[in-house]
């Protein structure tokens, strides 16, 4: 997972081949080549679609849940109508629970269509469990939506809510998790932080 450490292994393996081989040349006076290929474990074909659609994906629902989520509530607060809902008989509960299941909805479908594209198109393959990749996808939600709803209760605007998302959630959705930089080259108290990122895992 770290290109320099793995580059540095193999020009060290090389040298050492080379002088083996000079060695053995003087001994046997036979001349005799050895060529070392360096292979890729994961994803031997470098294809970029393979690095990231999973990426793309944990961003896609970041963006739907979280940005949208906060915003829907926020506006609602803005416009006056939140305390109306609040006066009415309608539960707490039951209001959030009707305000955030379109946005699940939506994600979900946007995930399964992420998933076809990448499959049928892109040509990524899904290994294992699609039974527990759609559960991991469901918490993966359910969590964003959740932090969705608690930017909302931290902000009054619909600016300040997108402005709060985008540099709570998809910066470090960007930057920590694993899309663009691998979490093994990022110093140790970064290593840290991105623990506590739910898309470092998903994208895992």
């Amino acid at each position: 997972s770290d290109p320099n450490r793995g580059s540095i292994a193999a020009t060290y393996a090389t040298a050492i081949i080379a002088g083996f081989q000079r060695e053995q040349t003087d001994l046997i006076q036979i001349p005799f080549q050895i060529q070392t290929e360096n292979r890729m474990i994961y994803n031997p074909l470098m294809k970029s679609s393979y690095m990231f659609v999973p990426g793309i994906m944990g961003l896609v629902l970041m963006i739907i849940c979280t940005i949208m989520t906060s915003v829907s509530i926020v506006r609602e607060k803005e416009r006056g109508t939140m305390e109306v809902l609040l006066a009415s008989p309608l539960k707490q509960g039951t209001m959030i629970f009707a305000k955030t299941i379109p946005y699940m909805v939506i994600s979900f479908i946007d995930f399964v269509i992420i998933l076809l594209l990448s499959y049928f198109v892109l040509d990524v393959p899904v290994n294992g469990s699609l039974l527990l990749l759609f559960f991991v996808a469901i918490l993966y939600i359910t969590l964003t939506l959740s932090y969705g709803l608690t930017v909302s209760t931290l902000v009054d605007k619909q600016v300040n809510a997108v402005i709060f998302s985008a540099i709570t959630a998809m910066i470090p959705v960007l930057m920590l998790s694993g899309m663009i930089f691998p979490v093994d080259n990022m110093p140790g108290a970064l290593q840290a932080l991105s623990a506590i990122v739910p898309a470092r895992w998903f994208i895992e």
